[in-house]
């Protein structure tokens, strides 16, 4: 993935590090006492310990390992020449960092990209006893993008023997060339056990194309999709394509993940799917209206992982939004993932839809803080605490009521969420939720979702970190997850409703830190 404002970065390509040193382990320092507790630090998110981070890439399960790599710039908290960073988890909750992955080359910048466990050894970089991971990743030459080539970006491959803790490129890259296409980039790759191939699934500015391999050297183009299918608000970014099963029934349906940027529905970056068909060879679809995975301003380029055990389709994105990316008020790191969601489809009368949801291993942070039966809100409901940017908070309503949460702090900094029925809108407001004047777009509009007010009772859960808050309503069938940077932590909950408006179930959680646990 990139942005427009690339070439800037051209004069310091090889500043950072020299291509020679591509290989070299840069030492992970060990995290301080008084680390990860800056202002704004996400206490439950995965954040690097310092520096820029963008695009979460190669996600991967291997020998019991969850892989996060990432688009990482290590001498800047702006977007600058790209690497590949990581971090390793057990759990997909408490993360180890790791030395940087892949650095740039002569070839160009690391971009997005994918990894794969080549189990068959189909590459011959391993064995059958030991097979490799493989990472496909789009390498980005600056000189070529400010030569005004349209050719700068193509494909490259690296491989490991060692479960991620090193990786050697692939002699033979770039292994697909470019014919002239200024966005072509973020190949996500799968092993197709229908036909016995490779796929990869890689973005050409407007559309998807889609190629096959025995091998993931040799690379043949099959088919292309979307150029009259979707939004086109704005470049298609970060693609990835899998298959799931509808709700509880065999029926089975592909899913095709674009990321767009701009043109999301409430401004700015965004994540658009289409459910369908795959053949091994064409995707197809026959919805025509756009669906959207999050309303939310801060859910962008997010990809699943291959190769986890029960075939879970487990996603991770990253929580901001070029918009503003560069301009957020952090001094030490800059950009968080969001929390590892699962991905699962259902259908109702109005068609198939993509649900995420928290991965039930985020239970294990939470720790009982309240617990109410019943509440009737025909006086509003209020509860203060120390801190509720810790917190998960979550209750049944009935989803024809008219309802509103708030949370705020002592200076009167508030974000809420609204239930409108009668308009059939969910409603996100940030707009005097902290600092928001950084960027235009932040703070200036209250985000909505449509919605059908149906009569049943319908779970909300409204979870906060420091700086930001992930809202999931009927299971993750409505999501919002945003940013935000208080001046002081919200302390003061008020749910208030229309006369008759009844919720149930209020639980409200700790949730304890991934980085200072003690």
């Amino acid at each position: 993935m990139t942005k427009y404002f690339l070439i800037i970065f051209s004069v310091i390509l090889f500043s950072c590090k020299d291509a020679n040193k591509a290989n070299e382990a840069i030492p992970v320092e060990t995290i301080s006492e008084n680390s990860y507790s800056e202002p704004f630090r996400p206490q439950f998110h995965f954040t690097p310990q310092e520096k820029w981070m963008n695009d979460p890439n190669g996600l991967v399960y291997n020998d019991g390992v969850y892989h996060l790599f990432y688009q990482y710039y290590p001498e800047d908290i702006v977007w600058g020449p790209m690497h590949w960073g990581h971090a390793t988890s057990k759990d997909m909750i408490h993360w180890d960092h790791k030395p940087i992955a892949l650095y740039p080359d002569e070839l160009g910048l690391i971009f997005s990209g994918s990894a794969v466990v080549d189990s068959n050894n189909s590459s011959g970089f391993g064995t059958k006893e030991n097979p490799p991971l493989v990472a496909i990743f789009t390498y980005h030459l600056m000189e070529g993008e400010k030569a005004g080539r349209k050719d700068f970006q193509t494909q490259g491959i690296a491989y490991s023997l060692d479960n991620g803790d090193t990786w050697t490129k692939y002699e033979g890259n770039p292994v697909i060339v470019n014919d002239g296409i200024k966005d072509f980039r973020d190949p996500k790759v799968f092993w197709d056990e229908s036909t016995s191939q490779w796929v990869m699934i890689l973005v050409a500015g407007d559309h998807a194309k889609f190629y096959k391999s025995p091998n993931l050297k040799d690379w043949e183009l099959m088919s292309e999709f979307g150029k009259d299918k979707g939004a086109h608000g704005g470049v298609w970014e970060c693609p990835d394509l899998f298959k799931l099963k509808v709700g509880e029934t065999e029926e089975e349906k592909w899913v095709l993940l674009i990321s767009i940027n701009p043109g999301a529905p409430n401004g700015g970056s965004g994540t658009q799917y289409f459910v369908g068909e795959f053949d091994g060879t064409n995707f197809t679809t026959n919805h025509e209206d756009i669906k959207w995975l999050d309303y939310g301003m801060d859910n962008y380029a997010g990809v699943t992982y291959n190769n986890v055990p029960n075939k879970d389709r487990l996603f991770i994105g990253w929580m901001s939004n070029w918009n503003y990316a560069r301009d957020t008020p952090t001094e030490v790191w800059r950009s968080a993932m969001t929390l590892p969601r699962k991905l699962t489809l259902d259908k109702d009368e109005s068609g198939y839809f993509l649900k995420n949801y928290p991965i039930a291993n985020f239970n294990k942070l939470k720790k009982l803080e309240k617990e109410i039966n019943a509440i009737t809100l025909d006086a509003p409901f209020e509860w203060e605490a120390e801190n509720l940017n810790h917190k998960e908070i979550s209750f049944t309503m009935n989803f024809k009521d008219e309802i509103t949460v708030s949370v705020r702090n002592s200076l009167s900094e508030k974000v809420s969420l609204a239930f409108n029925p009668k308009e059939n809108k969910i409603l996100f407001d940030r707009t005097g939720s902290g600092i928001v004047d950084f960027e235009d777009s932040f703070g200036k509009e209250i985000q909505s979702q449509p919605y059908m007010p149906i009569d049943k009772g319908v779970e909300v859960k409204i979870i906060i970190d420091q700086s930001s808050v992930e809202v999931f309503i009927d299971k993750g069938k409505y999501v919002f997850t945003n940013q935000i940077f208080p001046k002081k932590v919200y302390t003061k909950l008020d749910i208030s409703g229309a006369e008759g408006a009844v919720i149930s179930n209020l639980v409200i959680n700790n949730i304890k830190s991934i980085w200072n646990e003690n």
